[in-house]
């Protein structure tokens, strides 16, 4: 049958891919960097508002708590519907949603009512909801690019999280300063509206084509909520390759989250400045990193391309920041780590987007999503705990890591914090290692993938 050249088709692996979907994708991705950023706003503002009203850090912690734990909860349930329903709407009602959320927030905080636990029922609403947008988003992400772009498509996702963590907490600071915290989350409201109206009226996502994966998975509900987490446990290259990945939030978050912040204020006497100096050029490091892979494309070999730069990220990086002593040089050090992050994100989130048949990636991605976001609370549980009990003391006058160690990371407040930066280094290094020797990893890196596909419903039929 003749087409138009301007409606002229191509098929890429299991996509059907028109040249409209470049805008497509474009559309989806400006609305959700803006609405990322409107709500990176709210939760710095947020923050800073419930530490000067409750003036503890379990406080500002609870809310980080709940929407993981709210985010696990659904997400089972989530990855079901997406495959069920029209993952633009899912998106839709998921950014409505949050926007309900802030706008019961803006409304208690003119009437003057918002109280600390509002924050925390709020933050535990938009766990959920989140649990609903990421999946989708993700999925849809596979029907509307190449798979040959998606390590470049991933690599514009990072960009645009990396520019909210940089613009995000200056811009709420300069509203709240200004306008107050309800002109902060006016903002968000208005980025919010900005994405939907972007989703209603510029994206069309097409249904996903079907795979004998998805008609085995077919079933009543309990059944296919079970299918995300039976796929991945079966096959022992994602099992793995989801391991490794849990690790690197795992180390991430007990060292750059956990207590990153406190060892610099606490080497530099308290010193904000220097803190938000190193936050701030790490940020421009994960926006070059991020523009970096988009403009390459990404490595041909995804899995090793993964690995090597998880292997070097933690051993020269976390390194690095252990052992320096200067706010440019953890500056240096954290524009580094970020620098290498879309390199580690960008190919193992297009490896899953390979792999896994688009019409069960709602409930694949959603079992990924709720194992590696559980990484997050153990995560900073550790760090804290490990800081306070063990390292720091370890380091101060007297302590019996100072002789081994102390040459290296120095003695004092902060100095077992440091420490903890060499732990991650020499263990995340053995991850690039692990994966590297690991066989049903390397077989994801195949460049056949029609194999892969094999294998997996293979694997799916044997089981």
């Amino acid at each position: 049958m003749k087409e138009h050249k301007g409606t002229q088709k191509r098929n890429i692996g299991m996509t059907t891919i028109t040249p409209s979907s470049r805008n497509t994708f474009t559309f989806l991705w400006a609305g959700q960097a803006v609405s990322l950023l409107g709500t990176g706003m709210t939760r710095f503002a947020v923050l800073i508002w419930a530490y000067e009203k409750a003036g503890t850090a379990t406080a500002l912690a609870l809310l980080g708590f709940f929407i993981c734990i709210t985010y696990v909860i659904a997400s089972p349930f989530a990855g079901v519907l997406v495959d069920r329903w029209d993952r633009r709407k899912i998106m839709i009602l998921s950014d409505l949603g949050a926007g309900a959320m802030t706008a019961l927030l803006l409304a208690l905080y003119l009437t003057g009512q918002l109280e600390i636990w509002h924050l925390y029922l709020m933050e535990g609403m938009s766990g959920i909801f989140e649990a609903f947008q990421d999946p989708a988003f993700s999925a849809s992400v596979s029907l509307v690019v190449p798979k040959d772009q998606y390590t470049r498509a991933n690599g514009l996702l990072g960009l645009g999280k990396s520019a909210a963590r940089i613009f995000a907490p200056a811009l709420a600071g300069i509203f709240q300063q200004t306008a107050g915290l309800g002109a902060v989350m006016l903002v968000d409201l208005g980025t919010m509206s900005l994405a939907v109206i972007s989703l209603l009226v510029f994206v069309r996502i097409p249904r996903p084509v079907g795979s004998q994966a998805g008609r085995q998975a077919a079933g009543a509900f309990w059944q296919e909520m079970r299918f995300g987490a039976t796929y991945i446990y079966r096959q022992a290259g994602l099992r793995n390759l989801l391991f490794t990945f849990f690790l690197v939030n795992l180390f991430g978050t007990i060292t750059y989250f956990a207590v990153l912040n406190p060892m610099i204020l606490a080497r530099t006497g308290g010193d904000q400045v220097a803190l938000g100096t190193v936050r701030t050029v790490m940020g421009l490091g994960g926006v070059a990193g991020g523009l970096a892979i988009s403009i390459w494309g990404g490595p041909r070999n995804k899995v090793k391309g993964y690995l090597l730069s998880t292997g070097l990220t933690f051993l020269i990086c976390d390194f690095l920041t252990a052992v320096s002593r200067s706010t440019p040089a953890w500056a240096a050090a954290g524009f580094l780590s970020e620098l290498t992050i879309p390199f580690i994100v960008a190919p193992y989130f297009a490896l899953w987007q390979e792999i896994v048949p688009e019409d069960v990636q709602g409930r694949v991605f959603s079992t990924r999503e709720m194992v590696q976001v559980l990484a997050q609370p153990f995560g900073y549980l550790a760090g804290g705990l490990l800081a306070d009990g063990v390292f720091e003391p370890a380091f101060q006058s007297g302590g019996f890591l100072v002789a081994p160690l102390g040459w290296l990371v120095g003695s004092g407040p902060g100095a077992g914090m440091a420490a903890m930066f060499l732990c991650t280094s020499i263990l995340g290094g053995l991850i690039g290692v692990f994966g590297w020797l690991s066989p049903s990893i390397q077989a994801l890196g195949e460049k056949d993938e029609t194999s892969i596909h094999q294998l997996v419903n293979s694997s799916i039929r044997d089981s």
